[in-house]
């Protein structure tokens, strides 16, 4: 599975869980698991919604072309 997004080491950097944002954005735990496991991908919309509560750039919640897709067996 390719690594979309960088959700989940957002958060453990800013010491917060995904049951946190799920409750500071209204939005199930379920749905917000399975942002942080790249199962799924938030909208655009919902990526700003989730800079904005985290207060970092949009551009730290996702990965990099030339990084997250290389095979370098890290599982996030």
């Amino acid at each position: 599975m390719k690594r979309i997004n960088r959700l989940k080491i957002v958060l453990a950097e800013q010491g917060k869980t995904g049951k946190w944002l799920a409750h500071a954005l209204g939005k199930n735990e379920s749905t917000v698991s399975r942002w942080c496991t790249n199962e799924v991908q938030p909208s655009v919309e919902t990526l700003l919604t989730i800079a904005e509560t985290l207060k970092v750039d949009i551009k730290e919640l996702l990965c990099s072309t030339q990084m997250c897709n290389q095979d370098d067996g890290i599982q996030i």
